[in-house]
């Protein structure tokens, strides 16, 4: 079995960032689009993923930023993948060169399927689509999203995301048997303040979620 990999997000001190890393955490995400409370600059972005240690994976997160803005983001973190949150077009996001995740907001009525055939037929660097809950302006707002409106055949890994916490992550990855989950504000004091011992039990329930699969069989969607 593949362990379900856990991706925290927003961080904007180091604290939080130790504090992720010990937690677990495959991947840890900065946040470089300006409408966003947990905005930090490349070069900040670049002192915080410095303490990561080797196969903790930085992720730049951009909201329909120029090719200069993102060249000169990937500058400061050359090993950094990138995330697409905006409106940018597949040829947007190749332009980069970089490995990325897409975001899919899971609007009423939004085909799933079909946007995933679509970038998966138009992209060579994407490594799964976000799905993350429909909210006014850009992100999920920390809103879980109906589930069960995911189909069981998307033709590319997904990332849950969208008001996941530790409450509630085991059931999702039970329900949804993503790849990967994201989460933000679900282990947070504040926008962008961390609580290190909520990340240490979202990542604890993604563990136990993926023992319960491994000792099967559990329920599912």
């Amino acid at each position: 079995m593949s362990r379900t990999r856990i991706k925290i997000c927003g961080l904007t001190r180091e604290a939080d960032v130790d504090a992720a890393v010990e937690a677990g955490a495959d991947a840890v995400g900065f946040v470089l689009w300006g409408g966003s409370a947990r905005r930090v600059g490349s070069e900040r972005a670049a002192q915080l993923a410095a303490r990561l240690p080797p196969f903790v994976t930085p992720v730049l997160l951009f909201v329909n930023a120029s090719a200069g803005e993102i060249a000169a983001a990937t500058a400061e973190l050359p090993q950094a993948a990138l995330q697409f949150h905006g409106d940018e077009t597949p040829t947007q996001c190749e332009a980069a060169g970089r490995p990325y995740l897409r975001a899919a907001r899971m609007a009423e009525g939004f085909d799933l399927l079909d946007f995933a055939r679509s970038w998966r037929a138009e992209s060579t660097l994407m490594q799964a689509l976000l799905l993350d809950a429909h909210a006014p302006g850009y992100g999920g707002a920390g809103k879980v999203f109906d589930w069960s409106r995911i189909p069981p055949n998307v033709p590319c890994p997904v990332v849950l995301s969208g008001g996941l916490s530790p409450a509630n992550v085991t059931d999702g990855v039970l329900r949804v048997r993503p790849f990967a989950v994201d989460v933000s504000s679900g282990v947070e004091v504040g926008k962008g303040i961390k609580d290190a011992a909520l990340m240490r039990r979202f990542c604890e329930a993604v563990r136990e979620a993926d023992a319960r699969i491994e000792a099967g069989p559990v329920e599912t969607r």
